[in-house]
């Protein structure tokens, strides 16, 4: 069997991953904005938006999680040809999605209370409560943009929604500016403003890719997936098959970063601030390198769809090595320019200098946090996902939190050691997945 080069798949693999690149650093520079304007205000509500977000992240994660499970079996049926499965697809995953994000907003609308009952400043949780109170409704317009999005990357369309999501980022910062501060005759509201910033640009984003899909021309043969009603068991338990697990592989890392967030809360209001600070530019690296991870579960689902081991290989190492080379960039990037970075966000030379330091300590995670994220999908790409999750599961929540603890707490390392921690974490995540993708892939024999 005939394979392509390694240059065909570097090639092929960077022009389908830059425009989702793009589109999840979108959605991060929504909450890098928010920090920027927020932290204009001051230590306190920057600290409270990062508490929100300890709540609010990990059940946002699961049901984004949820809708990436459309892409490799969009991506396998793309190769096929076969458009009515495709159209049933896009019909039950509408459905499926709405049932995990309605379920995940009633679990974290019922959650809201345990806020005040974690042992954070009390000055930080009577902002963080009612920020959070609204934020949580935009999940639901997230949810289906997030959804449409990973149906059109299953069919290798990922420009509009990055087009949709600098659009909203743009929306978004014009907003901070106006509400957070009161421009244009606008009322002060501070903190709620960034909040209602967001809410906006989301809602905004749902509603631009809704439109896309549903009258662009290409699009026009799954007009059938846009129909309520006739439903189908087998694949509304398909994508339950591969979302759900997809759901709780994400929700594992960021439940852990989250759950070690409010260890970094107990160490008081700047500690909290130069946590979100780093956190916030960590994030953007991890999602460059999803992005690479998307790409790459779209590449292998296609080579899994048509039975072509040699290409489904290349097609995931060639996305590994892709995202290992970006992310030698961003460990370098992060040691050199940590102080004018963290300045950036908070004038607080204790927190500046704080959020340094665990800069330093990020650029240490940089390579294992983009192969792991990578290598997730490509699992994802040949539809293995039980596995995985147990990986990520043993990873992040029986090493990493107990790891954040000791470090942090035990040898008295503070939000360092915390986040020493995380690099053990992402270590061994990366090392398990990537040996479960080279013995699954040389195993499989197609009949």
């Amino acid at each position: 069997m005939l394979t392509n080069t390694w240059k065909w798949h570097f090639r092929e693999t960077i022009f389908l991953a830059i425009p989702v690149c793009m589109s999840n650093v979108g959605h991060q520079l929504v909450d890098v904005a928010d920090s920027y304007f927020v932290g204009q205000i001051g230590t306190v509500p920057q600290a409270a938006i990062m508490l929100s977000g300890t709540f609010y992240i990990l059940a946002l994660v699961f049901a984004i999680g949820m809708s990436y499970g459309i892409t490799p079996l969009v991506a396998e049926a793309n190769v096929k040809n076969d458009k009515a499965r495709i159209s049933q697809l896009l019909k039950n995953a509408f459905l499926a999605n709405f049932v995990v994000c309605t379920a995940m907003f009633l679990l974290l609308f019922f959650m809201t209370p345990l806020m005040r009952h974690l042992d954070q400043p009390p000055a930080v949780v009577e902002i963080a409560v009612p920020f959070l109170n609204v934020i949580m409704f935009s999940m639901i317009p997230l949810s289906l943009f997030f959804t449409l999005k990973q149906f059109a990357e299953g069919l290798s369309d990922t420009k509009a929604a990055m087009l949709i999501s600098i659009s909203a980022n743009i929306v978004n910062i014009l907003l901070n500016y106006v509400l957070v501060f009161g421009r244009w005759g606008f009322p002060e509201m501070g903190v709620m403003g960034s909040c209602w910033a967001t809410f906006i640009s989301r809602f905004g984003m749902a509603v631009g890719m809704y439109a896309y899909i549903y009258f662009k021309p290409r699009y026009r043969d799954y007009r059938p997936g846009f129909q309520i009603g006739s439903y189908s068991k087998k694949l509304l338990g398909q994508l339950f098959k591969m979302g759900i697990p997809a759901g709780l592989q994400f929700a594992f890392e960021v439940g852990a970063f989250s759950a070690a967030a409010v260890f970094v809360g107990w160490l008081g209001e700047r500690a909290m601030a130069a946590h979100r600070i780093a956190m916030s530019m960590a994030a953007i690296t991890y999602l460059i390198s999803s992005g690479v991870g998307a790409a790459a579960a779209v590449r292998v689902g296609n080579a899994f769809g048509q039975q072509n081991q040699p290409e489904m290989r290349r097609a995931g190492f060639s996305a590994l090595l892709l995202s290992l080379g970006f992310m030698t960039f961003a460990a370098l990037l992060f040691i050199i320019f940590r102080y004018k970075l963290a300045f950036l966000f908070n004038h607080d030379t204790v927190v500046t200098s704080l959020a340094a330091q665990l800069m330093l300590v990020g650029a240490l995670f940089q390579l294992s946090d983009g192969a792991q994220v990578v290598t997730l999908g490509m699992l994802r790409g040949m539809q293995d996902t039980i596995a995985p999750t147990w990986i990520t599961l043993v990873a992040y929540w029986v090493v990493t939190l107990p790891a954040c603890y000791i470090f942090g707490y035990v040898f008295n390392l503070g939000a360092q050691g915390i986040w020493f921690g995380f690099v053990i974490g992402l270590s061994l995540a990366a090392f398990g997945l990537l040996w479960r993708f080279n013995r699954l892939s040389k195993r499989m024999v197609f009949v």
